[in-house]
């Protein structure tokens, strides 16, 4: 029965896996548009520093903002250090905008 067990929680796991569409949290509610929402809040806050010829990884444009979403989450939250530097931290509100946007599979729209 054990097994029976794990091998339909596996099965379930990689079925949910497949063709998964975003789904909108509780506390998102709505879609998070990365052009009219998220770009500026990187265009505002993080590429003075993080633009081509500065600081590493640049955060200018939707490949390299989404390819770094995770990372720069962490570091709204001051993990391993507050972004931006020198603070103070972005409003909760304006944090939770780019967490919603991940969570909701970092849609190009």
């Amino acid at each position: 029965m054990k097994y029976l067990f794990i091998s339909v929680l596996a099965l379930s796991i990689v079925s949910c896996a497949k063709d998964k569409v975003p789904v909108v949290a509780a506390d998102c509610p709505t879609t998070v548009s990365f052009n009219a929402e998220v770009l500026p809040i990187f265009q505002d806050n993080c590429v003075s520093c993080h633009s081509a010829g500065n600081t590493q990884p640049t955060l200018e444009d939707y490949a390299t903002i989404s390819a770094n979403a995770d990372a720069s989450l962490a570091s709204l939250h001051g993990t391993p250090s507050l972004m931006p530097q020198g603070g103070p931290a972005l409003p909760d509100s304006v944090i939770q905008k780019v967490s919603c946007w991940i969570n909701q599979g970092k849609l190009n729209n």
